[in-house]
């Protein structure tokens, strides 16, 4: 395998979590008793530009498809980061009725909404045709397709040349990120921006965020790395800003090189300065990630043990990808979790990839009482503890696993 950025040949492994089912490929019922696929999820750390990654052992378009079961609207939390996001942007640049707004990635209109609130022209590109059908419905006019090259010069013939392209959680998803890339070169309105978030390679190293790994991510960025990428396709870092979602993210912001009319701001240069520090640009940074997960598996497996002996009802809360890697990894069953809970309707009566453990509704959850309540989407945890705060009512507890096991009273 070659890096999908320098094309250098990957041979230092960041880690190694085995074999795991597509994260979001949730069982029916009918399909308990069969056979279930399992895909390698070997991560490399290329000792040249230093972007962590998968193969593309399972293709794109058999992940994004229209069994696609994620939709971004279910978390208030991560809906009032979208809200302020649009607030903040469209005063930073004056984004207008005149403008075009382009989201790739767009799921289901979660945050074009608040665009179209504004009476901002917006354009939505999304492969999943469920999560895009909602959109739809909300009014938000969607390009049901993958983005690349291809794609952007389509849009160019059709006259939808953007002032802002954004996405969010989305450039960790591409399998060929350099196409990616390009192909925002190439939309983007001379004078226009663009701004991207994504979990930080930084904090998944120091905090052992390990269940963020699973086949729809393809690569793991540090700033470094996407700073080479984007300048090799003739864009410019001019802004970056820390963000807390999804334990600890990035939101880029960057422009065509040739533009001079917008100033590069210190924090750029800030940011590289301390990713170089921690090391990131050395294989040094990422040699021991393995022991530090394997400790967690351990620890977790003990607790969920103890509590097995000891008589006590686990469950679990957030049917969400990073769950679904925590539990295979540890080899979590349904005999030390009794089911899942899930606000999705498109999760509840199915069942986890690899561990069959049942995704139910919120109901289920007051009438089983259960002893603890592991919280699987840690990063939204706080929301969580707030929403289900009276579990207190007979005497439970909630668990997080990562970075290290903590029973957290409600």
């Amino acid at each position: 395998m070659n890096c999908r950025f320098c094309n250098t040949t990957l041979k230092d492994v960041f880690i190694d979590l085995i074999n795991a089912p597509a994260s979001n490929s949730f069982l029916v019922h009918d399909q308990l008793n069969e056979p279930e696929t399992y895909y390698p999820l070997k991560v490399y750390t290329c000792s040249k530009c230093f972007l962590v990654q998968v193969d593309e052992y399972k293709k794109s378009d058999e992940i994004f498809n229209s069994e696609y079961v994620y939709f971004s609207s279910f978390s208030t939390s991560w809906l009032a980061h979208c809200k302020n996001y649009v607030d903040q942007i469209t005063d930073r640049f004056n984004f207008n009725e005149q403008s075009l707004v382009v989201e790739i990635a767009s799921n289901d209109g979660y945050l074009l909404q608040y665009f179209k609130e504004k009476e901002i022209p917006v354009l939505g590109i999304e492969p999943t045709k469920n999560t895009a059908a909602v959109a739809i419905q909300k009014g938000i006019d969607t390009v049901i397709e993958f983005f690349g090259v291809r794609l952007a010069e389509s849009l160019i013939a059709e006259q939808k040349k953007p002032d802002l392209i954004l996405g969010n959680n989305v450039l960790a998803h591409v399998p060929d990120i350099v196409d990616f890339v390009a192909g925002m070169k190439k939309l983007l309105k001379p004078a226009g921006v663009i701004t991207m978030e994504f979990p930080h390679l930084l904090q998944l190293v120091e905090n052992a965020q390990f269940d963020t790994i699973y086949h729809e991510h393809f690569s793991y960025l540090s700033f470094h790395t996407v700073k080479q990428i984007f300048e090799s396709n003739g864009l410019q870092m001019f802004d970056v800003e820390e963000i807390l979602t999804h334990g600890g993210s990035l939101r880029i912001y960057a422009k065509h090189a040739e533009n001079e009319a917008i100033p590069i701001v210190d924090s750029v240069a800030q940011l590289i300065n301390k990713e170089i520090a921690k090391g990131v640009d050395k294989l040094d940074f990422y040699s021991n990630f393995t022991s530090k997960v394997n400790q967690i598996k351990v620890d977790l497996l003990e607790f969920l043990v103890n509590q097995k002996k000891a008589g006590k009802k686990v469950a679990a809360y957030g049917a969400a990808a990073k769950g679904n890697t925590l539990l295979n990894y540890c080899g979590v069953k349904n005999d030390l979790i009794d089911f899942v809970v899930d606000a999705n309707p498109a999760k509840q009566n199915k069942f986890l990839p690899g561990s069959h453990i049942p995704v139910v509704n919120e109901q289920y959850l007051k009438d089983a009482k259960p002893d603890f309540v592991i919280i699987l989407p840690w990063n939204i945890k706080n929301e969580i503890q707030q929403q289900l705060k009276y579990i207190k009512d007979w005497n439970a507890n909630f668990v997080v696993a990562i970075p290290a096991i903590e029973i957290i009273a409600p």
